[in-house]
């Protein structure tokens, strides 16, 4: 079976921090890209951050970027999402996706995680 498993999630307050998993099963996890998306109530679904599979090169949303630290353990078949000096706006329900590269089109993406719910209280 391809699963990906995105976990992690909670509630924590502005300016803190949370570490979301992608636990992945069923398909060679080094030979793909993994994406972090995340979708709030009533907006569009927007990609996060993304980690390449041939060298590791990562991608972050200008929103993202030096907040947000995205990395993988081939051997444990999991990545990650670091996320630090969190602020309402993050709010929103988050996936993990898997893909060939790093594309910029959500629906280029093979597989898809259940997602996990980030609030952050103000």
């Amino acid at each position: 079976d391809v699963q990906l498993q995105a976990s992690g999630g909670g509630l924590v307050q502005t300016g803190g921090s949370l570490r979301l998993s992608c636990a992945a099963s069923g398909f060679a996890f080094d030979d793909y890209a993994i994406g972090w998306f995340r979708q709030a109530p009533g907006k569009e679904r927007e990609e996060v951050s993304c980690i390449a599979s041939s060298d590791a090169k990562t991608y972050y949303t200008a929103s993202a970027k030096g907040r947000f630290t995205i990395s993988r353990d081939d051997a444990k078949s999991t990545a990650y999402l670091q996320m630090n000096s969190l602020k309402p706006e993050d709010t929103a329900v988050y996936y993990c996706a898997a893909a060939g590269a790093c594309y910029h089109h959500d629906y280029l993406y093979t597989s898809w995680g259940q997602g996990t719910q980030v609030t952050v209280s103000s």
